[in-house]
Parts: structure tokens; C-alpha cells; sequence
């Protein structure tokens, strides 16, 4: 026998070692049809919901791989998903996955991460994906989006229906920009039913519907999917197919409705019309009404807003269950489904659909988008009278809703969102000072030592890899950690916002003019700077002497980089260069709810204005409790957080103490005491067990405030009124609290506004965290309170300027209006318990 030489038993040993690796990463697919493909990693790897994900390096669904394996930069340490946002594949040219797959519909799920990737810019990341020839995105430029939406992280999920063994898909970048590149993080496969094949689906056209046939060919998109009334779901919350339900609070116009639970000793009971896959049972043991006051509902419809791409037809399923007694039979609850203004169901009841309280169903409608580029679509449920139903109400759980392919040629591809601020506010649009360029990069790997330095960026990069690894199996760790102020610039902790050079910050502040000075507190002073020709902003400066430091400074920029929300301040930009931190932020033109309160030039709020300014910032906080999957605690809600924009909209301001919520629920979690004196929940100050019921009662002091006009403290008092908190709470119950309202607003009041309100702040300041209610549940009281008081208002001709002096669209008797992106902030930031004079 003839031994083979050298070469030929090393060839032969690294083909079985990438056979090897092909097997393991064919396992999933071999096993459930389930493929997860973490791009540009070499090895297997865990996400957080514990689903293994296969590196794309050698694996078999990556034949003669040309694209780079890349390390995203600059991701947010404390709230990234690993896994498969640390790494991605980057391609110059055309390249095509092939993936062996069986016959029959899937959900296919592409991840991406807007980012700077080592050598590539993020705004040269413009591309199109394919599956054969269906275009699934076209030009898609994924910084344009990830700035339209403020959130970095991309999933874009659709439906296909593959025929034959192999679903191909190809990444080419942009025909269209120079330069450009293709890039993906992640790739899912998940095989499923035939999910839309149901018979009863209508297409919706003018106020009358038809039969609509659904081609068992045709591809989706997923645009939408909500859990109506209920937190965000994970995919790892679902019922097989790994779908990710978000919260529809952020998509609501007008009044929020009554969120609720299903009864404890209720089971949810799918059938064989809705077998268990439909949707999770989470999503159907919830849900949002029109709540119990039948003279309300009939003045209001419950409207959700969802901006779609024109052009488009769409597949909108809406899950219902009836979940609480007493609504158990027929003609109980009968209500009306608007879509665009059309009628898409007259007299839709539960109970007769589904057939029984608890048990789960769904009604499908088609509708076409009209206009061009993006364009809202309205959702909106009304009571029905026709058939005398015992309530006037509506009732939903969860809303899907599915772009539809367009034929010759076949796409789904929409054009990119529209920026919501001005185009020249770029994050990468900086001058050369500000900005190590892709080209000075790679001039110094080109030097002399080209190849030490390779061999350099090597080392780091697996270094790198190795701390996000080790830090993210750290058990335990819930706060953001702490950490020291560094003594250079650290890299971009969000792409979203601009870095601002030191040099431009002087020039916007006239080098730091005092007279320029519109704020001081705990972080340092506010100054009201011109930027891009005029445009006013607050510029926040850390104080070099100031007790809080980077910990609150990176913690800021990453709370606003990741939520954004009409009611929340929103961050333009930072400065962190010759040891300075500096916070940049649209300017608010009426400064804090506080000096509109007292100790204060301004003329005093009229009481409906006031209200209005509660309830906005009610939404702040209700979105940061609920909104997002793992919820947030502010843990320093008080009346010079509450900043005013030039409506008087409130937006909830300083997220340098927050700290992400350990559950959805009233979870505890043990923690150093910060707030502000005054505010502060005595259960979290006596046990250090901070919840999001610490925000209500904080919100519950800032109700009192807002109806008192005085300090929450004031040691110039009589002991017994010192707190505002003890001393209203008192005198509510003497009976006396009308004697301490604001004499500037106390004959503005009505008496069915005046029930409601302090009982709901006296409810927030309760001594036990469990005795207080949600702020979801403050939410729906205020806007209660809010409609008795307008409509009592317009009934006694007593509510003049209130239509000039509109907030948030609340006027004549109609709920008011919310949203989910806007921009803000001005006040100075980050007190502790040593600033209770604010930020």
C-alpha cells in the first residue's frame, strides 16, 4: 500500500474536519426543518431565548463563501441581543445562500444590525435581498431605517411558500451607490402549516366586502404583530413558531381603553378551526376594551395607527377571545370594525364566533393601501347599537398584519421609511476631526507593517468576541454596571444619534456663555446652544465636580437610543472628547411642568392643560413599564422631569438612574436607593426592592403637586404639612382637599373631574407597592377624569382657550391622541437623592 504524502493527508484531514462542521451545522435543519444561521461565526452559539444558532463559516448552506465575517462596533453593552447580532456577513458582490429544505410554507426571518462593522460604514449599507425571483427588499438602506424607527436592531419576517427542495436566497448591494455592501446577521427558517390557507377571508371596499381567494403561492411580509393589551412576547413565549408579539400601546390613537387579564379559573380552549398555533395563549388571555363607562365608548372609537408601504395589498387577522365574565353569551358585547374608514364587520360578537367565553377566534380582512411611499392605516373598533347589546363596548386581543406579494414582477419590497428629523442631521455626517474614516483605516493597515497590523486586528477581534461572551453569561446582572469615566474617547454606544466634536459644541454655546445658562442641577448646567444654522438645542455639560459621571452619561444615551416614544425626550446627539460629557437635545421651548407650578413668572396653567400634561406623561411611563419587552423603571419621576415642547406636550425626561426591569410583572429587585426626596417610594427606601409600582407612586406625588401648585417638600411649613404626600392624603380624608387645591385652578374643576383625580393620586401614593395600581391602570383613570372634565366643560361654556391651547388633541368630549417617535429635552439631568432640586 502506497501512503499518501503530506499535503494530500492534510487536504484529506481538513475535508473531514469541514464535513464536520457542515454536519453540525446541518443538525437543525435535519432534525425539526428548523435552520438558524448566525452569519460571519465559525461556531455554534446560544441566544438568550437558549435556541442554538450555527456559524455560516463551512457550513453547508454557504457554498464557496466570498462575503467578509465581520465584529459589529459600537453595540449598546447592556441591552444588545449576543446572538446573531456580534457578528455579520459582509458582502461586496452578489452572493446566494442555498438552503435544502422540504416543500411547504416557512417563515423566514433575516436580522440585522445597523452598525459600523469594522471597515465598513454604516451608511454605505445599501442593499437588495432576493428569494429566486422575489424580491424581498430592494435599496434597502438600513441606517435610513434604523433611524426612522430608533431602534439599530432589524428583523424583517416573511411568509413563502417553497416548491421545490431548496429555497435560495441572494444578498447583492445597491446597483445605485457607490460603495456599497451587503450585509446580514442572521438567517431563521422555521417550516410552519399553511397558516393563511383559511376560506373566510374578506376583501374589504368601500363600506361593502367580497370573498378574497388567497393564491397558496403568494409570499407575506409581516408588518405587524401586537399582543393587544398585553406585555411584548419573546419568541421563545410562542406557540411553535418563534414569532415575536410587541406591545400595541406605542400604535394607539386616543384613549387607551382598559386593558386586562383573562378570569384565574379560566382555560383558554383552542379548536380545530383555531388550533394552538394560531397564537400563543398569552395573546388571547388578554386583552384591550373600550372600558365599562357605555356613555364614553359612544363618543370615541378605539383606534390604532400603522404605517404601511403604498401600493400594497394587506391581510389583517384580528384575534379575539372573550376572557372575562360576565360576558358570556350572545349579544352581550356586538361592536363594529373600521379599517381606513371602511366597514369591514358590522356586528362582530365574540361569543357567537367563537362559540363560548374562553374560547379563541379570528376574522380575516384584505385591503389595499392607496397613496404613495408610507402611508397610515387606520384600525378602529366602535360599539354597536343596532342589535341592543347589553354593553356598549369592543373588545380585542391581538392584531397580525401581512404585506402581499405584487405579481409582474414579483416583490414585496417597499421604499425605505421616511426620516423622522431633518436629513442633515446624519450621524455619520461629520468633519474629518470627528471621525476615524474607513479610508484612514485602511491607509495604516497599508503601511509598512501591513502584516503586524493585521495580525494585530486579528487579536483584538477575538479578544473582543471573548469579553461580549464572558460578559454575557455574567448571571445575575441586571443594572447597566458601573464604570469608571474613561480618560479617552470610547467608541459609539448608538449610530443613531450624532457625535458632536468639542469643537462645535463651543460654537454652539458661544464657548460656554452663561448668559446662555437656562438650567443647573446634579449633572451640571443646560445651556440653549444653535446648531445647523439655527436650530435650537440644550446642551447638557457633566460637571467636573458633579457626583454622577459616565454611569448616568452612557446609561442616558442608551435608554434614548433604544426607546423612543411621543412622550419620551428624545437625544440628538452627545459629545464625549477631551474628557467631557456632553448631552445634546431638541430644545423645549416651555421648560419644566414645575415652573409652571409655582415660584414662577409663567401665568399659571389652566386645569384641563394641566390634566392633559399628566396624562402625556402618564404614556411616558405607561410605554416605558409595558412597551418593550423587558420593561424600565425610571426611578426619578417628579414635576422637573415633566418637560413642556412649544404645545405644552409633556415628554418625560433623565434616564441616567433607570434600570431595566428584571420581569413584566411587579418582580422586585434589590437595589442602592436613588431618586428624589419627596417622591421617593418609602417601601423601595425602606427595603431596597425597586419596582415599577416605585414610578407610580413617585407619578402619584407628582398628581398632587399638580393639583396643590406647591413644593413636595416645604420645611418652612407646620410639621404635619411638610410632605405633600402626607399632608393631601390627610386632608382627602377629613374631607377637606378642596381647601388646598391651587386657588388658580379650583373653580375650573368639576365635581365629577375632582372624584376621580385624587382618588387616583392617593391610590399611587399607597404604602405598600401592592395596593397601587399600574400605571396603565393611572392611565385609564386620567383619561376618565380628562373626558368628565372636558365635557362637562363644553356643556357650561366654561373651557375657554382650550382649543388654542391644545396638547395632545383632546378637545369636545374625544380621547387624545398618542403616537411613538418624537424628539425633546432641556431640563438639566441626573439628580440622586443629594439634588432634590433637580436635573
Amino acid at each position: 500500500m502506497v501512503l499518501p504524502t503530506l499535503p494530500v493527508t492534510l487536504t484529506f484531514l481538513t475535508l473531514l474536519a469541514l464535513l464536520s462542521i457542515a454536519k453540525a451545522a446541518d443538525n437543525n435543519s435535519t432534525t425539526s426543518g428548523l435552520i438558524l444561521l448566525n452569519c460571519g461565526e465559525s461556531t455554534q452559539d446560544d441566544d438568550d431565548g437558549g435556541r442554538s444558532w450555527d456559524g455560516d463559516t463551512g457550513s453547508i448552506f454557504a457554498p464557496s463563501m466570498k462575503g467578509d465575517a465581520a465584529i459589529a462596533l459600537g453595540q449598546p453593552p447592556s441591552l444588545t441581543p449576543r446572538v446573531p447580532y456580534t457578528t455579520a456577513r459582509i458582502f461586496t458582490s452578489n452572493y446566494t445562500y442555498s438552503f435544502p429544505v422540504s416543500p411547504g410554507r416557512m417563515f423566514l426571518r433575516l436580522y440585522f444590525l445597523s452598525t459600523a462593522y469594522e471597515y465598513y460604514a454604516v451608511s454605505d449599507a445599501v442593499f437588495g435581498v432576493m428569494a429566486r425571483n422575489l424580491v424581498l427588499l430592494n435599496d434597502f438602506n438600513a441606517l435610513q431605517t434604523a433611524q426612522a424607527i430608533t431602534s439599530a436592531y432589524l428583523v424583517r419576517e416573511f411568509s413563502v411558500n417553497v416548491s421545490s427542495g431548496s429555497l435560495d436566497l441572494t444578498f447583492a448591494p445597491s446597483a445605485h451607490q457607490y460603495g456599497s455592501y451587503a450585509f446580514v446577521n442572521g438567517i431563521e427558517i422555521v417550516p410552519t402549516p399553511d397558516v393563511f390557507a383559511t376560506p373566510d377571508i374578506r376583501f374589504v371596499s368601500g363600506d361593502n366586502t367580497s370573498p378574497f381567494t388567497f393564491d397558496a403561492d403568494m409570499s407575506l411580509q409581516t408588518m405587524y404583530r401586537l399582543n393587544v393589551g398585553g406585555p411584548a412576547i419573546s419568541p421563545k413565549g410562542d406557540s411553535g413558531f418563534y414569532r415575536s408579539w410587541a406591545n400595541d400601546a406605542p400604535y394607539i390613537l386616543g384613549g387607551f381603553g382598559l386593558t386586562f387579564w383573562k378570569n384565574d379559573n379560566l382555560t383558554i380552549s383552542y379548536t380545530s378551526r383555531v388550533p394552538n398555533y394560531t397564537a400563543p395563549v398569552d395573546v388571547y388571555g388578554t386583552a384591550r376594551s373600550m372600558g365599562p363607562t357605555a356613555q364614553i365608548n359612544l363618543n370615541y372609537n378605539l383606534t390604532w395607527i400603522l404605517p404601511v408601504d403604498a401600493g400594497f395589498f394587506y391581510l389583517l387577522r384580528f384575534h379575539f377571545c372573550e376572557i372575562k365574565y360576565p360576558i358570556t353569551k350572545v349579544n352581550q358585547r356586538s361592536f363594529f370594525i373600521y379599517i381606513n374608514n371602511q366597514t369591514a364587520q358590522e356586528q362582530m360578537d365574540v361569543i357567537f364566533r367563537s362559540g363560548g367565553i374562553g374560547r379563541p377566534t379570528y376574522t380575516e380582512y384584505v385591503i389595499m393601501a392607496i397613496g404613495s411611499g408610507q402611508v397610515d392605516m387606520w384600525i378602529a373598533l366602535h360599539p354597536d347599537l343596532s342589535s341592543k347589546p347589553q354593553y356598549s363596548d369592543a373588545i380585542l386581543n391581538g392584531l397580525e398584519v401581512f404585506k402581499l406579494q405584487n405579481y409582474g414582477p414579483s416583490n414585496l419590497a417597499g421604499l425605505n421609511p421616511p426620516l423622522p428629523q431633518k436629513p442633515d442631521v446624519n450621524p455619520n455626517r461629520l468633519s474629518s476631526g470627528e471621525r476615524k474614516t474607513k479610508g484612514g483605516i485602511q491607509a495604516t493597515i497599508g503601511g509598512t507593517a501591513g502584516g503586524f497590523a493585521l495580525l494585530l486586528i486579528a487579536l483584538f477581534s477575538m479578544c473582543v468576541i471573548y469579553r461580549r461572551k464572558k460578559a454575557a453569561k455574567s448571571p445575575g446582572k441586571t443594572d447597566y454596571g458601573h464604570v469608571k469615566h474613561p480618560t479617552k474617547c470610547i467608541k459609539s454606544t448608538c449610530d443613531l444619534v450624532r457625535h458632536f466634536s468639542f469643537a462645535k459644541i463651543q460654537v454652539a454655546t458661544k464657548d460656554f456663555d452663561e448668559a446662555l445658562i437656562i438650567g443647573r442641577g446634579g449633572f451640571g448646567n443646560v445651556y440653549i446652544g444653535d446648531i445647523d444654522g439655527g436650530t435650537k438645542v440644550a446642551i447638557k455639560r457633566c460637571d467636573q465636580k458633579s457626583q454622577q459621571g459616565f454611569h448616568e452619561f452612557q446609561t442616558e444615551i442608551e435608554m434614548l437610543c433604544n426607546f423612543r416614544h411621543r412622550h419620551l425626550v428624545s437625544l440628538i446627539g452627545y459629545c464625549e472628547e477631551k474628557n467631557e460629557m456632553i448631552l445634546v437635545y431638541d430644545y423645549m421651548a416651555h421648560g419644566t411642568l414645575c415652573e409652571h407650578l409655582y415660584n414662577t413668572r409663567n401665568p399659571p396653567l389652566p386645569w384641563q392643560q394641566r390634566l392633559e400634561i399628566c396624562i402625556g406623561a402618564a404614556r411616558g411611563l405607561h410605554y416605558l413599564h409595558t412597551g418593550v419587552e423587558q420593561g424600565i423603571i425610571h426611578r426619578d419621576v417628579k414635576t422637573t422631569n415633566i418637560l413642556l415642547d412649544d404645545r405644552l406636550m409633556a415628554k418625560v425626561s433623565d434616564f441616567g438612574l433607570s434600570k431595566a426591569s428584571p420581569d413584566i410583572g411587579n418582580t422586585q429587585m434589590s437595589t442602592a436607593v436613588k431618586g428624589t426626596f419627596g417622591y421617593l417610594d418609602p417601601e423601595y427606601f425602606r427595603q431596597q426592592r425597586l419596582t415599577k409600582k416605585s414610578d407610580v407612586y413617585s407619578f402619584g406625588v407628582v398628581l398632587f403637586e399638580t393639583l396643590c401648585a406647591r413644593p413636595v417638600i416645604n420645611t418652612e411649613l407646620p410639621y404635619e404639612q411638610v410632605s405633600l404626600r402626607d399632608w393631601a392624603v390627610s386632608c382627602r380624608k377629613k374631607g377637606v382637599l378642596e381647601e388646598i387645591v391651587d386657588p388658580c385652578v379650583k373653580e375650573e374643576i368639576t365635581p365629577e373631574c375632582f372624584r376621580i383625580f385624587p382618588e387616583v393620586a392617593e391610590k399611587c401614593v399607597a404604602d405598600r407597592s401592592i395596593d397601587r395600581p399600574s400605571m396603565g391602570d393611572v392611565l385609564w383613570n386620567l383619561e376618565v377624569a380628562l373626558q368628565l372634565q372636558d365635557s362637562a366643560s363644553y356643556n357650561t361654556s366654561c373651557a375657554e382657550g382650550a382649543s388654542s391651547l391644545q396638547i395632545s388633541g383632546v378637545h369636545s368630549g374625544k380621547p387624545s391622541t398618542n403616537s411613538t417617535i418624537s424628539v425633546a429635552a432641556q431640563e438639566a439631568i441626573f439628580s440622586d437623592i443629594a439634588h432634590p432640586e433637580g436635573r
